[in-house]
C-alpha cells in the first residue's frame, strides 16, 4: 500500500513548482485585489502644501493671541481662497485671508481661525469677502492647518512588494497621482469536473445522475482569492474527453488546471491514468480527511492539481492546497492561515489522518466553544454551510475529549483573503 503524504510535506512540494506570474502594468481601477510586483515609492507630498482643514480665515496667531469674545481682535480681510487656487498675496501683520477647507495657506499665515469663532458665517460671505473679520478665540501656530507632508513625504515607501491592493490602497494611490501599477499577472485557473453522473443545474435530474456543485464552489473560491477561472465544463468519464480537456487548459495558457473528481481507484478515473501515461505526477494521495486521493502532477508543462469528487473534499482540498498555490503564483507571500484556539464541546472521534472538520464556533461567558456541524461524510454539503469554522485534528491523533484545546480555522478568514 503506498505510503500517504503529510499535508504539509504535500504544501511544500506543490509551492517548490510554482513560481509568481511576470510583472504586468494595468491600470489603477483595475487592480483591486492584485499584487504589486515592485514597491511603491511617493512621488510627491501628501498633502502637496499646506491646507487649511476647516472653513475660516487664515491668520498669523500671533496677531489673535489676545483675542475672546468680550475683546476681538479686528483684522483686515486682504483675500478670498478657495480650494484648487493658489494665492499669491502674502498674508501681513493684521491682516487675514478667507479659506475654505483643501484650499493651500497663503505665505505668511501660520493658523486657520474657524468661521464659528468669527462674527461672520459663509452663508452670508460665500460670494463676497468682507472687508474687516473680529476673531472671539486665539490660535496657536499650527492650528487647524494640514501641513505639508503630513500624511507622507516624498521618497517615503508606501507599499512593498507582494502587497495586496484594497479600496483604500487604490484611493491613496490616485491621490499620489497614480493611473497605472505593475502588479504580478492574475493566476489563469482552468477549471473542470469529472463524471458522467453530472449534470448542470437547471437540467432535468434523471435517475442515477447528481448535479455538479463543485464546479460554482471551485469557481467562487478562485476568483475570491485572486485567480481568474476558466470553466471548461463537465467532463465524460472517457479517456478521450479528458484528454481534449487536458490540451485544451493548455491551448487557452492556463497557469494551473484543476479538476475534481477522476483521482481515485475506480475504473472509470480516467484523469489519475492519463496524467501517469502523457504527463508528470509528482504526488497523489495524502494524509487527510476529507480527501485522500488527491494529485499533483503537470501536462505539457501546465501545472494540474487534482481533487477528490465529493464536495466537501473538494472544498476542504482548495482551502489547504490550492489557495496557497494561487498566492504562490500572485505573488503573496505564502503565509499560514490564522490559527485560533477554542475548548471542544464534546469528544471527537478520528482515523488518524490530519482532519479537517467542519465545525460551529460559539462564545459563552468570555470563551470561545466548539463542536462539530452535523455529519461529517465528504459528500454532505449542508454541514458545511451550517459550519463557521473548520477544526484541526493533528495527524496520528485518533479521539479528543471534551474539554480540550484544539486549533480551528474560522471560515471567515477565507472570505476576501
Amino acid at each position: 500500500m503506498a505510503v500517504l503524504l503529510s499535508v504539509e510535506e504535500v504544501i511544500e512540494r506543490i509551492l517548490d513548482q510554482l513560481k509568481p506570474l511576470p510583472p504586468e502594468t494595468i491600470p489603477l481601477d483595475q487592480a483591486l485585489g492584485r499584487v504589486l510586483a515592485r514597491p511603491i515609492v511617493a512621488p510627491l507630498d501628501l498633502p502637496p502644501f499646506a491646507n487649511s482643514s476647516v472653513d475660516g480665515f487664515a491668520v498669523r496667531a500671533a496677531d489673535v493671541s489676545t483675542a475672546s469674545p468680550e475683546h476681538p481682535v479686528e483684522l483686515t480681510v486682504i483675500a478670498d481662497i478657495p480650494a484648487g487656487v493658489f494665492p499669491h498675496i502674502p498674508l501681513s501683520a493684521g491682516c487675514a485671508a478667507q479659506i475654505m477647507t483643501g484650499a493651500p495657506l497663503p505665505d505668511g499665515a501660520d493658523a486657520v481661525v474657524p468661521v464659528e469663532h468669527t462674527n461672520l458665517s459663509f452663508q452670508k460671505v460665500a460670494h463676497q469677502p468682507p472687508s474687516i473679520v473680529r476673531i472671539f478665540t486665539p490660535v496657536r501656530p499650527g492650528d487647524n492647518i494640514r501641513p505639508k507632508g503630513q500624511d507622507l513625504t516624498q521618497g517615503q515607501l508606501v507599499f512593498a512588494a507582494g502587497h495586496r491592493l484594497r479600496p483604500q490602497d487604490l484611493g491613496l494611490l490616485a491621490a499620489l497621482g497614480m493611473s497605472k501599477v505593475e502588479v504580478h499577472g492574475r493566476p489563469r485557473i482552468a477549471l473542470f469536473s469529472s463524471g458522467d453522473e453530472l449534470l448542470p443545474p437547471g437540467s432535468p435530474l434523471t435517475p442515477g445522475k447528481i448535479y455538479d456543485s463543485n464546479r460554482l464552489m471551485l469557481r467562487v473560491l478562485i476568483e475570491q482569492t485572486g485567480g481568474e477561472a476558466v470553466d471548461l465544463g463537465i467532463v465524460a468519464d472517457t479517456l478521450d474527453a479528458v484528454h481534449i480537456v487536458l490540451n485544451t487548459a493548455v491551448e487557452k495558457r492556463a497557469n494551473l488546471l484543476l479538476s475534481s473528481g477522476g483521482v481515485s481507484v475506480g475504473t472509470y478515473d480516467h484523469v489519475r491514468g492519463l496524467m501517469e501515461r502523457e504527463g508528470e505526477v509528482h504526488l497523489w494521495r495524502v494524509n487527510i480527511r476529507p480527501g485522500k486521493p488527491l494529485l499533483f502532477g503537470k501536462y505539457r508543462g501546465v501545472p494540474v492539481l487534482s481533487l477528490p469528487g465529493n464536495p466537501v473534499s473538494a472544498f476542504v482540498g482548495f482551502l489547504v492546497f490550492v489557495r496557497p498555490a494561487i498566492y504562490r503564483m500572485a505573488g503573496l507571500p505564502s503565509a499560514p492561515v490564522p490559527v485560533l484556539k477554542a475548548t471542544l464541546e464534546h469528544a471527537v472521534e478520528s482515523d488518524g489522518r490530519k482532519s479537517y472538520l467542519r465545525a460551529i464556533v460559539r462564545h459563552e461567558r468570555g470563551e470561545r466553544l466548539v463542536r462539530l456541524a452535523g455529519h461529517q461524510g465528504s459528500g454532505n454539503l449542508y454541514g458545511l454551510v451550517q459550519a463557521n469554522a473548520i477544526l484541526i485534528v493533528p495527524a496520528g491523533v485518533k479521539s479528543i475529549a471534551a474539554g480540550s484545546e484544539v486549533e480551528i480555522w474560522p471560515l471567515e478568514n477565507f472570505l476576501g483573503q
